[in-house]
């Protein structure tokens, strides 16, 4: 008897799984493909690697000659997709190799093989079966499929990362951060590139304020977007390198699947609820509807980032171990990997608006930092939202190259509900990047000192 097995080896998978087996917890985890799931093998780590080379390529050839680095041939110089996916691959690899031994030294059973429930103590796997006290569902998600009946022409993020030759034009579907992330990584080595964007934004979850900038930079950059536009099959749409959408008609080598992604359901022999979306449903401390199983991760729909799944990882097996906490999502961060970066925390204007706070909006940009200047990174801002009777700080929003890093310290304001004063009397270093928070602190207090 297992005190708890989890389906799945994803960031919200295996973080339980170690620390279940940390606690002592007889524990297994059941992975039917490779272990670390999507996000270290084709999904998070990957999409960066590129990313990073991406957007080396694109500075050496734009920035070198204004950094005082001579002798290279802007013309001569290409990129080489197969070169970057080696790269990659061996950072993906060192990455699997040490969740796969953290597993095993906090005796975790590694079971490789797909998952069976068959009631709410039970779960078959290669024909055997395994009894346990708790089961917790880890399986994530995948984009729904779009039909297609050229050869190759559809390529899904599980695919992508590959040695390839990657064709001049290009079609990116979806409206998540990923979506846009793709786009800016192909656009960066000099593709063409189209998003079709199915609704009328991009980055739903996103403050509207950071998503109209994060479009800004897009249509910039020369990245054509059609919205309210949704490509489940290219059948009658498709002919001779040409996607014809009503009117338009786009340039199309490939299109990548970057939709809105789907609970991945592992086979169940009891009734579970779903949403109306069809994810699984969960409580506030992730427990389904069938006691004793628990879903984490973006299977439960209430996150798709990798970090959150985590948090929800490790809160339930704290709330299996009898420890009481907590789970508020609101104070984890959602980090959004386009370029540049964006980063936020804490409720969104809407939020605020909706909740009939009293607030304030302070914001610094980072064309006023003298660390972002000497870095030749103007592009961003911090914003700091916080109501006006106290100054407690209710949301964090920035864009900056690094944001995805520096949205850490607004975490630590949230979850101390620190307030904009704490936020100006916190000595940053000079110079730093990180000095844009006391600016916007002093900006909400009185005045901002440099601007």
């Amino acid at each position: 008897m297992y005190d708890i097995v989890i389906i799945g080896s994803g960031p919200a998978g295996y973080v339980a799984a170690i620390r279940a087996g940390q606690l002592g917890l007889k524990t297994a985890i059941i992975e039917k493909n490779v272990i670390g799931g999507m996000c270290l093998n084709w999904g998070c780590i990957p999409s960066k690697a590129i990313m990073e080379s991406a957007k080396l390529f694109k500075r050496i050839g734009k920035d070198a000659g204004r950094f005082g680095i001579g002798g290279i041939d802007k013309k001569a110089l290409t990129f080489d997709w197969s070169k970057a996916i080696k790269r990659s691959d061996g950072i993906v690899k060192k990455l699997t190799t040490g969740v796969e031994f953290l597993l095993k030294k906090n005796g975790v059973e590694i079971i490789i093989g797909e998952a069976h429930i068959n009631s709410a103590s039970s779960i078959s796997v290669n024909n055997r079966n395994l009894e346990a006290k708790n089961i917790m569902i880890a399986t994530g998600t995948k984009s729904p499929a779009i039909e297609s009946t050229v050869e190759g022409l559809i390529i899904e993020p599980k695919e992508l990362f590959k040695a390839r030759e990657i064709p001049e034009n290009i079609v990116v579907t979806g409206k998540t951060p990923v979506a846009i992330e793709l786009a800016q990584a192909f656009n960066l080595i000099g593709k063409k590139v189209t998003i079709l964007c199915p609704g009328d934004r991009i980055m739903p979850l996103a403050d509207q304020y950071v998503a109209d900038y994060i479009l800004n930079k897009i249509k910039k950059d020369r990245i054509k977007i059609s919205f309210e536009t949704e490509l489940t099959s290219t059948e009658g749409i498709y002919a001779d390198g040409i996607l014809s959408l009503g009117e338009d008609e786009i340039k199309c080598d490939m299109i990548v699947n970057a939709a809105t992604r789907k609970a991945i359901l592992p086979e169940i022999d009891i009734d579970m609820k779903l949403t109306e979306e069809g994810y699984i449903s969960v409580d506030e401390d992730c427990q389904t509807s069938i006691p004793n199983i628990y879903a984490v991760g973006d299977v439960n729909g209430l996150s798709y980032y990798a970090h959150v799944g985590s948090a929800e990882g490790l809160h339930v097996v704290n709330h299996i171990k009898g420890i009481k906490q907590k789970l508020d999502i609101k104070k984890y961060p959602i980090n959004m990997y386009t370029v540049p970066e964006a980063a936020q925390i804490g409720l969104t204007e809407a939020d605020i608006k909706e909740q009939g706070y009293d607030y304030k909006i302070s914001e610094f940009p980072m064309s006023a930092n003298g660390k972002a200047m000497t870095e030749g990174n103007l592009d961003g801002f911090v914003r700091i939202l916080s109501e006006t009777k106290y100054g407690e700080v209710l949301g964090v929003q920035i864009v900056a190259p690094n944001a995805t890093d520096l949205i850490a310290e607004a975490s630590a304001y949230l979850e101390m509900e620190a307030t904009i004063y704490d936020v100006a009397q916190t000595v940053h270093a000079h110079p730093t990047i990180s000095e844009v928070f006391m600016e916007a602190g002093f900006e909400a207090v009185d005045q901002a000192i440099h601007k």
